[in-house]
């Protein structure tokens, strides 16, 4: 199995998640298949195919987790002193054009959230950063065209 790196923040999130659905969503499911078993006839008992539908949905998510976690190489960021933009870093940058500001961190593909700022360290902007320093002007080929950025900052958190 080939191992991928993961944040330690990632990793104790994506455990947390797997526990949570180990411990007390598996369990809760469980209960309310019995319980809409228990109703009698399964076959238009839209309980029952409900909460077998949350099951499947909970399982594949927990094998997921299970796959992830597995295959971590977990790396602690909040070690790490690099001048330049490597895997963990937490960057801020300036969109030449807009003159907008964006922090990122460059993590790992299973913790990725861009709501969150968490870019995959494959996404097109993190293979752009890496390796470049403060001050560094990046080209990041995007589906809209080419956008020019400006690193203003690099933090390892």
């Amino acid at each position: 199995m080939q191992k991928e790196p993961m944040t330690k923040r990632g990793y104790d999130r994506l455990k947390a998640e797997l526990d949570e659905r180990l411990n007390v969503i598996r369990p809760r499911i469980i209960a309310a298949i019995s319980e809409a078993r228990a109703q009698g006839d399964l076959s238009e008992n839209a309980e029952y195919h409900a909460a077998k539908e949350e099951q499947g949905h909970n399982e594949n998510r927990i094998n997921a987790l299970q796959s992830a976690l597995g295959s971590a190489d977990v790396i602690d960021t909040s070690k790490m002193k690099n001048k330049n933009v490597v895997f963990g870093a937490t960057v801020t940058v300036i969109d030449v054009e807009s003159e907008e500001e964006a922090t990122y961190q460059i993590v790992g593909r299973h913790e990725a959230d861009l709501e969150h700022g968490l870019i995959s360290v494959q996404s097109p902007i993190a293979q752009a950063l890496i390796g470049k320093t403060e001050g560094d002007d990046v080209t990041v080929k995007a589906p809209k065209g080419d956008r020019e950025f400006e690193i203003e900052k690099i933090e390892y958190l």
